[in-house]
């Protein structure tokens, strides 16, 4: 694609960036079929390949209006666009840009800047969360069905082992997790424990950044991430192998951090480093599976489960088949899910900001995840289970969950 970028923005590190990406675009229209918006609403410009178009033309000094901000919000940022695309176009790091953009030069009706505002004020914050969601299943008995269903219910976390290996592992806790699913890092670290490596819980490491960064407070959002990295530092300097991350979705993010931060001269070597150490659960409990296989050799065969592979997860880190791997060696029976490269429509805050398109795109994932007639849906990302969890009858659970019951079916580890 030929660019011709306005003197505003060409010589910036933004403009610098979004060049190079706009140039690996050639037009081919291969995202179309795989974004869901695009399936969905069948506008071109809900497509990866119509709002690449829209932010050419900001950058290319085009008036900017309320339409361009449309397409750009109605993005899931699923990056499912950027699994197919055969030019390797980094679709998720442009619509970052162009998203940052358009803020800037579009105001928001007074309503939306409430609402985002009130998003980014309390969804990363681990107390005010806590304290809504305790506020919110208190009420649940006398609430509106359709609300009360979308207040996850409680879960027990059970035992967290004490650290007494030599190989050590921080775990990152989030901010909305804890409350939502304690059950989730916990159960984590006691299949670590089994293959004899501590996770470490950082209390002061707090929300990735995700929320913040994704309603467009992207300086806000690298702030968040500067507070991890000052948390875990310490950590790594004592030697920890890892920074284990439990949900897809944040796991994208501090993958993200060495980058993000990459012209941050106090931060950048450090947000590197953090980056390289930043490993899904998967690829650490994928990488010691000879030391679980064991455990599971005299169990009898477990009951079917629908695996939902998030957005985050497939497309953001490129992990696709671990999973999948591990639960069936663990003796769970996979069902199969049709198109399952499609995203669930949780994506972060876009169930809040889109709900029709996010309860059109859940009934559809909700619908394949129970055509092979499970018992229990697992998946990977804190979102992800909440979401599908307020559409489907079954129950949801994260797949470590699942492992972890299969070798502590008593969960004290």
């Amino acid at each position: 694609m030929q660019t011709h970028l306005a003197d505003w923005i060409k010589d910036t590190p933004q403009g610098v960036e979004a060049d190079a990406i706009l140039r690996k675009c050639v037009h081919c229209g291969f995202c179309l079929a795989t974004c869901p918006t695009y399936v969905l609403l069948g506008d071109e410009l809900d497509s990866p390949r119509g709002r690449i178009y829209l932010m050419k033309q900001m950058l290319e000094g085009a008036p900017v209006t309320a339409r361009t901000q449309l397409h750009l919000d109605r993005c899931v940022t699923c990056r499912a666009c950027e699994t197919t695309c055969p030019s390797g176009v980094e679709y998720g790091r442009l619509v970052d840009i162009g998203r940052d953009l358009v803020e800037k030069k579009v105001p928001r009706k007074p309503w939306d800047r409430l609402r985002r505002w009130v998003l980014k004020a309390t969804l990363p914050s681990r107390a005010f969360f806590g304290a809504a969601l305790a506020l919110g299943r208190a009420l649940a008995p006398i609430l509106p069905h359709a609300l009360a269903r979308k207040i996850p219910e409680r879960r027990e976390a059970g035992g967290w082992p004490a650290a007494r290996h030599p190989r050590r592992m921080l775990v990152l806790g989030g901010c909305v997790q804890p409350s939502i699913a304690p059950s989730i890092n916990a159960a984590a670290a006691r299949v670590l424990d089994r293959i004899g490596i501590s996770l470490v819980d950082v209390r002061q490491a707090g929300c990735c950044g995700a929320v913040t960064f994704h309603l467009n407070y992207q300086g806000e959002a690298l702030d968040y991430m500067r507070a991890n990295i000052d948390a875990w530092w310490p950590q790594v300097e004592a030697g920890a192998e890892a920074i284990v991350i439990t949900a897809s979705g944040c796991g994208t993010m501090v993958k993200e951090y060495g980058h993000l931060l990459s012209h941050d001269g106090a931060y950048a070597a450090k947000a590197a480093r953090i980056s390289a150490l930043a490993k899904d659960v998967a690829e650490v409990v994928a990488a010691e599976r000879a030391a679980l296989s064991s455990s599971f050799q005299s169990l009898p065969q477990a009951h079917k489960v629908a695996f939902h592979s998030p957005c985050s997860l497939q497309h953001g880190l490129r992990i696709t088949g671990t999973v999948e791997s591990l639960l069936r060696d663990a003796g769970y029976a996979l069902t199969a899910v049709p198109d399952g490269h499609l995203c669930c429509g949780s994506a972060g805050t876009y169930s809040l900001l889109k709900p029709e398109i996010s309860q059109s795109l859940l009934r559809n994932k909700v619908r394949a995840l129970e055509s092979g007639f499970p018992e229990t849906i697992a998946t990977a990302n804190v979102g992800c289970l909440a979401h599908i969890e307020s559409g489907s009858a079954l129950p949801v659970k994260h797949w470590i969950e699942l492992i972890d019951e299969r070798i502590n079916p008593d969960g004290r580890g």
